[in-house]
């Protein structure tokens, strides 16, 4: 059980976790946008820590400059979606006061009706997934908006992949953290007998943790020899 090979799986594990996070995002909005016909459809992520929500995939109209657009977590329809948790359908934004027509413009589109629902992960919401105008004759429906959820709980299991690669870059970046799991591995890999395999088993436990369900899936070869 070394600790320079487990440092290096997790590594690699954190880094295909965050492509495959984005490559699922990107997905999720493409088929959106196609299943309802519509012009665009875009993913809003909730930073916690700047209290912002920012755009992380977009596809259709304007999507080539709304990725990286950040407002206000409590502004405008997609700020009241994820405070409130609850999904909305809105045939017309220009007459709803929720809407903030100075954050549709930054983002390259202003749309005239749209379906949102948010991203939910257990008790947290993680951001607001939405679909923007369908054709002139369609409008969305309840059932639309069931669909649309669905979408968006594929795309929060997407986000608890990346959150997980997110946490281990922060502790390889960090050389004290990093030396503490290299350390952890030395020590078990000391032991013996079922301590040791207790131990093995642990740190495979840590490795497919951090990988996700999409990280490589390289375990066996990467831990006892």
């Amino acid at each position: 059980m070394n600790g320079g090979r487990l440092h290096a799986a997790v590594a690699a594990s954190a880094l295909a976790g965050e492509e495959a996070h984005h490559e699922l995002l990107q997905s999720v909005v493409d088929t959106a946008r196609s299943i309802f016909a519509a012009m665009a459809s875009s993913i809003i992520l909730y930073d916690e820590q700047a209290d912002e929500l920012v755009f992380r995939a977009a596809s259709g109209e304007g999507a080539d400059q709304v990725v990286g657009t950040r407002f206000g977590a409590g502004e405008g329809i997609a700020g009241f979606v994820l405070r409130s948790g609850e999904p909305l359908v809105i045939e017309d934004v220009t007459a709803d006061p929720r809407f903030a027509r100075g954050v549709a413009e930054r983002s390259g589109y202003v749309p005239k009706g749209l379906i949102a629902v948010p991203l939910l992960r257990g008790e947290r919401t993680l951001g607001v997934l939405q679909v923007l105008d369908r054709p002139a004759d369609a409008r969305f429906t309840l059932a639309e908006l069931d669909l649309l959820a669905l979408f968006g709980r594929q795309a929060a299991i997407a986000l608890d992949i990346v959150e997980g690669a997110a946490a281990a870059r922060r502790v390889l970046a960090d050389d004290r953290d990093a030396a503490v799991v290299a350390r952890v591995a030395e020590a078990l890999d000391a032991l013996e007998g079922p301590r040791r395999e207790a131990g093995a088993r642990l740190m495979k436990t840590l490795e497919e943790v951090l990988s996700g369900p999409t990280g490589p899936r390289r375990g066996d070869d990467l831990l006892l020899q």
